[in-house]
């Protein structure tokens, strides 16, 4: 689960940053100075940039992502910012799926209880959220991620060491079991059954 901290208190005006993001190049760096050349100059502005690295479409270091690069596709643009806000603020999300101005309340209470945030913070960043989402197209619901699965190992395979005259080692040779049958005659003569035994014993046995 994730919910950013980052707000903005121009997000009246976020709807103007993302245009020129969608029509403009993308810079080797977002920078303040990137903000002023596309002309959004003002000391407020510089808050856009940590919140476009929490809406992951700049890296740490302000490199643009491909978020960014997608978002530039005005056909993806707003799926582009529903996914976005579906990974930074996927606590909201978590209460409810498809989240509105008429849940302000629900919202604002959320960012003040995981931040400890004054009523104005709150609200401030509440705003910034459901100015975002003003951006995004939540109609269509994300694909569900793919179990990772574990690759069973590879079956063992014993090598079996020959001697020197090509037999398998005692322990890894087949045995094979017999099953001797006698019928013996019908006879109290009990010679003749010693007689036999004494057969069985030299012949099989021993």
């Amino acid at each position: 689960m994730a919910l950013t901290n980052a707000y903005v208190q121009i997000y009246g005006q976020l709807k103007d940053v993302f245009q020129s993001i969608s029509e403009g190049q993308a810079p080797d760096k977002f920078t303040r100075q990137h903000l002023k050349d596309i002309g959004f100059g003002a000391s407020n502005f510089r808050a856009v940039i940590p919140l476009l690295k929490a809406l992951g479409f700049l890296s740490e270091d302000g490199t643009p992502t491909k978020r960014y690069q997608d978002y530039r596709n005005q056909a993806l643009a707003r799926r582009v910012m529903a996914e976005a806000l579906r990974e930074a603020y996927s606590d909201l999300f978590t209460i409810k799926s498809n989240p509105s101005t008429t849940d302000r309340d629900l919202i604002e209470g959320k960012f003040k209880s995981t931040f400890n945030a004054t009523p104005l913070t709150a609200k401030l960043m509440a705003s910034t959220f459901f100015a975002l989402l003003a951006l995004a197209d939540l109609s269509e619901q994300p694909a569900p991620k793919k179990e990772e699965t574990v690759d069973a190992p590879p079956p063992k395979i014993e090598k079996i060491e020959k001697s020197e005259n090509g037999a398998a080692p005692p322990q890894h040779r087949t045995s094979l079991h017999y099953n001797i049958q006698i019928h013996l005659p019908a006879t109290k003569d009990i010679e003749v059954f010693n007689s036999i035994f004494r057969a069985i014993k030299e012949h099989l046995l021993e």
